[in-house]
């Protein structure tokens, strides 16, 4: 069976996100504390692949965990979901109603989920204090262990299930579109659904003292109508000023453009890393599917 090593602990978001792709019943899940425990589990072959999440849409970029995978391993990208980050208000009920929090005193969670949720969290509960742990589904499993109705957690329907607490309000976060961008990188092909859907990421160095040379990498891809859909710079580590750009194109290595592109590319002294070519799946919140 093939194994995932993800961020852990479980019932957290990374959670659901992989066994959304993963189901259970076909791969081992395994959950890591760090995502340096994640990549390196792959890395030295206790698992056959890594799920990390690399973007989100309301706080871009997840930085130090791009960063670990590019410097630190050499795992390609298997594939790539979008999964939505959906949080809820998680406790015991009081009364009869559900709907009635005004029991509640306390948020135990994490800076980023309160920080998502303010909109309700002003509006619903003002006044509350709040606690922060280092994951939403730490904070369910202290509120279950306090056992008191005036705490109250914000966490994933899958860890009030694990912990037997209530969802005292569903999708509390301020946007709707909150989306967090997953990707599964390792040197193992899952069995994966179908789709028409595909992507490639690369990372380009470009050449020293070369006038113009973004320039000449994005005229690359213009004339020959590849979209990009992302382009990120971020600093080597090497030497300070030095910058190597991330690039998302939608197409496959397999076609004819992207590799002549790539040629052009490395041609004017830029050097090109493939990250990955590799399938790509939307959540669809409505249907509850990919």
């Amino acid at each position: 069976m093939t194994r995932i090593a993800y961020l852990g602990p479980e019932a957290t978001v990374s959670q659901e996100a992989t066994v959304h792709l993963f189901p259970e019943n076909q791969f081992e899940l395994i959950p890591y504390k760090w995502i340096s425990d994640v990549c390196s589990a792959t890395a030295r072959g206790d698992t056959d692949l890594s799920v990390i999440p690399i973007e989100n849409t309301i706080d871009g970029s997840v930085n130090p965990h791009l960063d670990y995978w590019l410097h630190e391993v050499d795992l390609p990208i298997q594939a790539e979901w979008i999964y939505p980050s959906v949080q809820n208000l998680i406790g015991s009920r009081s009364g009869d109603s559900l709907k009635d929090l005004s029991h509640i005193r306390h948020i135990v969670s994490i800076p980023v989920a309160i920080a998502q949720c303010q909109l309700f969290l002003k509006d619903t509960l003002p006044g509350v204090e709040f606690t922060h742990v280092s994951s939403t589904a730490e904070g369910v499993r202290l509120v279950k262990e306090r056992g008191d109705a005036a705490y109250a957690a914000i966490g994933t329907e899958l860890a009030a299930a694990k912990y037997g607490l209530d969802v005292l309000a569903a999708n509390i976060t301020d946007h709707h579109n909150n989306y967090t961008r997953f990707i599964a990188v390792g040197h193992t092909k899952p069995e994966l659904p179908p789709t028409d859907v595909r992507k490639t990421s690369i990372l380009v160095t470009l050449a020293d003292d070369y006038p113009g040379a973004l320039h000449q990498v994005l005229s690359a891809f213009a004339w020959r109508k590849l979209n990009l859909v992302k382009i990120e710079s971020r600093p080597t580590k090497k030497k300070l000023g030095t910058y190597y750009f991330y690039i998302d194109i939608e197409g496959s290595l397999e076609s004819v453009l992207l590799p002549a592109a790539i040629d052009e590319i490395e041609a004017i002294g830029c050097q090109v890393r493939i990250l990955g070519s590799y399938p790509s799946f939307t959540y669809d919140l409505a249907n509850s599917e990919v």
